[in-house]
């Protein structure tokens, strides 16, 4: 197989002889994200309506707001005693401690005083208050820009205003009838069940009727005796739940309904206002998933004004951003489609028809980041130099023109101004932890504001490369590997492989070390470890086609991909084939499962966390998107179903699964090892009680202790 190598080293100063200290699992999985983490700049943001910068900074061991451009160097800007001095008149008491300021919103400054979000407006040094502290703590608190607070308590639906007092919008609201919160188990790009309208008055949400969905036992160990509490899980080829949206006029006080119509099992996705708030935009999507059409809604009577467009695809579609109107142009609106094969941005009419696209090429946009002040340019994030990088672009929307604003090959986090004349540069590569500048778009002028140390520096460390290999069908597939400290190319060592293979993921980034966000590869390369990871096809930012390959037979391609990444590895030198361990966790814990069952011997153990075992217990939304149902896809559901396959066991397994995990429940890895005992098979098994699909906190390193104890006992 061919190998192409990417130069990319670690900091010199990350091998000079006199760095010897080794990390702990403490230092791995818990100070990756504190003392060992790469320097930052806390807060940083633009003021809004500026091109000035702020972030907090300690000044004599107190937190002080700090401000610069272009032209001048950061300097204080705002402490506590001065913020407390703004305020004192309003009546919310005293701050103890510097809030979180968001000064980039609008040019009020947006901060929480005891409980009570409130605006300070900088000119008038007027304070009004958005959320008072009694709702502050309600779930699915959200306010417009018009005075009203929309939240949840008691699962129902409240707005609040100080001109219209406290309304109750709903009164039927229980675990079975969910009003005002993330519908379809936050797929589709969904995150929140409430959306304001501009003018602040009038409130698009979610009902989702989930009574006719199975409940599902999830168990509360902390209690005497234990308490069930009962869930809702769609699972694959059963009942979902119905969902439905409703238009409350907080001025009038009534609700209209959206006419979605039926079947009642769709999925409304990617909620938007018109402009002129008199239209509702939706992407209905069918259950199947491979039929959404954008229909355009009259918000004051609910009926269907037309659909703008479909989208069909034999396999998935799957929308994910909601419309976005052109700044100063309510006739033109962004789409977001991967309708060509990669995820690009459409320029539409306000009538459903395509104005141009306007980005094309093998590569994927990632993030819209808004308009300049005159809506003729967007910006947005995409893979055109590399599917490994992360770079700002902007393109104009008459011309079609496109242009590459940052230029370091590395993972860019960015933010625009308001105005879409500066940026805020923040990029890091496997050689530099962290450079922040600023940037003038006009002129291409920067402004270094920081250059992050190796937080590393005093660690003896294995050498990173990522480089890609070919597959079998000769797609390139990008790889990770850390060697051993001290590595002797003479010498053979054990090998862990770490891998994941499934949607919406990606390992590996020519970020810093390597787009891993702990530092265990490095810990077990420091103990004498080759640690290997690749993204086979189905992970993220590849294009349709790569992902697609999962479809109905989730694994097939995956496990072919990794066996190309066996072959590579076990041609090296230095690689002690008859020692080494696979791991992975969710759709991760799946795949290594799979791959042991169906390729016995080519690992000694295996780690699988979290771990589908069999596709019809795992949820409705993603298992139907890529497998169909266990109806239309029998042959799919039962090569992939591994509970039936337990007898073909041969290695080492250790199973591990959050106790309280309401993703991948705990069923899955019950019945395997149910399926092990009945078929003489011997299987370890590890629970984390109070843990839901991820195991977090400081019980990470207790986690990644047990990994790798296992790994140590067993390669050898």
């Amino acid at each position: 197989m061919k190998k192409t190598i990417l130069s990319l080293a670690l900091l010199a100063s990350i091998t000079v002889s006199a760095q010897n200290k080794l990390l702990t699992m403490e230092d791995a999985m818990v100070n990756n994200r504190t003392t060992l983490a790469a320097e930052n700049l806390k807060q940083l943001q633009f003021v809004y309506g500026t091109t000035d910068f702020v972030y907090l900074k300690k000044i004599d061991g107190k937190d002080t707001w700090v401000k610069g451009n272009m032209k001048t160097d950061p300097a204080p800007f705002l402490t506590l005693e001065q913020l407390n001095e703004k305020i004192k008149n309003a009546g919310y008491g005293e701050l103890k401690t510097m809030p979180a300021i968001q000064f980039n919103a609008s040019a009020e400054w947006i901060f929480t005083v005891n409980g009570n979000k409130i605006a300070f407006n900088p000119v008038t040094n007027q304070t009004r208050e958005i959320i008072k502290n009694t709702i502050t703590g309600k779930t699915a608190v959200e306010e417009s820009n018009a005075g009203f607070v929309a939240y949840v308590d008691n699962d129902n639906l409240y707005v609040n205003s100080a001109a219209y007092g406290n309304k109750q919008v709903t009164k039927d609201g229980s675990k079975n009838i969910v009003y005002a919160k993330s519908v379809h188990r936050d797929e589709f790009g969904i995150s929140k069940g409430t959306f304001w309208s501009n003018n602040g008055k009038l409130l698009a949400y979610y009902k989702m009727d989930q009574s006719m969905v199975t409940d599902y036992p999830i168990i509360d160990w902390t209690q005497y005796p234990a308490v069930n509490e009962n869930i809702k899980y769609p699972m694959a080829g059963g009942n979902s739940h119905h969902v439905t949206v409703g238009v409350y006029n907080a001025v009038i006080n009534s609700t209209t309904w959206i006419k979605t119509g039926f079947p009642a099992d769709q999925y409304l996705t990617n909620i938007a206002w018109s402009p002129d708030d008199k239209w509702v935009y939706i992407a209905v999507l069918n259950r199947a998933q491979d039929h959404m059409q954008l229909n355009q809604y009259n918000a004051t009577t609910g009926e269907l004004a037309k659909t703008l467009f479909e989208e069909k695809d034999e396999k998935y579609v799957e929308p994910l951003v909601p419309m976005l109107f052109v700044k100063n142009n309510p006739g033109q609106f962004i789409w977001q489609s991967n309708r060509d094969g990669w995820n690009h941005l459409y320029l539409y009419n306000a009538d459903g028809t395509l104005a141009k696209q306007l980005t094309k090429g093998n590569w994927e946009v990632l993030e819209v980041k808004g308009f300049d002040a005159k809506g003729e340019n967007l910006f947005y994030t995409a893979t055109e130099e590399s599917p490994i990088t992360k770079n700002l672009y902007q393109v104009n929307l008459k011309t079609g023109q496109s242009k590459k604003i940052t230029t370091a090959s590395a993972v860019h986090v960015t933010q625009v101004s308001s105005d879409g004349t500066t940026v805020i540069d923040a990029y890091a590569s496997t050689t530099n932890p962290r450079t922040i500048q600023l940037t003038e778009l006009k002129t291409g002028k920067f402004k270094q504001l920081l250059q992050a140390s190796n937080p590393l520096a005093d660690y003896t460390l294995g050498q990173l490369s990522i480089f890609t290999i070919k597959n079998s069908t000769g797609t390139d597939l990008y790889c990770r590997l850390y060697k051993p400290v001290n590595f002797d190319s003479t010498k053979k060592y054990p090998v862990i492989v770490y891998w994941y293979g499934g949607p919406h993921a990606q390992m590996i980034l020519n970020g810093w070390n390597g787009g891993a966000s702990d530092y265990w590869f490095q810990y077990m390369a420091e103990r004498g470890y080759v640690v290997f990871t690749l993204d086979t096809r189905g992970s993220d930012n590849r294009g349709k086609a790569f992902e697609q390959t999962i479809f109905r037979r989730a694994g097939e391609a995956q496990m072919e991909d990794l066996m190309d990444g066996i072959n590579y590895l076990t041609a090296q030198s230095f690689v002690d084939k008859n020692n080494m361990g696979l791991f992975g966790w969710s759709y991760g814990g799946f795949m290594t499962t799979d791959f042991v069952l169906h390729h016995p011997g080519v690992f000694k153990a295996a780690v699988a966390g979290g771990p589908v075992m069999d596709w019809k217990l795992y949820e409705i939304m993603y298992g139907e998107r890529y497998m169909d149902t266990p109806q239309e896809n029998p042959e799919g559901y039962e090569a992939t179903n591994l509970i039936k396959q337990a007898g073909k066991l041969k290695d080492k397994l250790l199973l591990i699964h959050g106790l309280q995990d309401p993703v991948v429940v705990q069923q899955h890895s019950v019945n395997f090892v149910r399926a092990c005992i009945d078929a003489g098979v011997q299987v370890d098994y590890m629970i984390y009680p109070g843990h839901e699909h991820n195991v977090l906190g400081k019980d990470r390193a207790h986690l990644y202790q047990k990994v790798t104890d296992y790994f140590v006992n067993n390669l050898k």
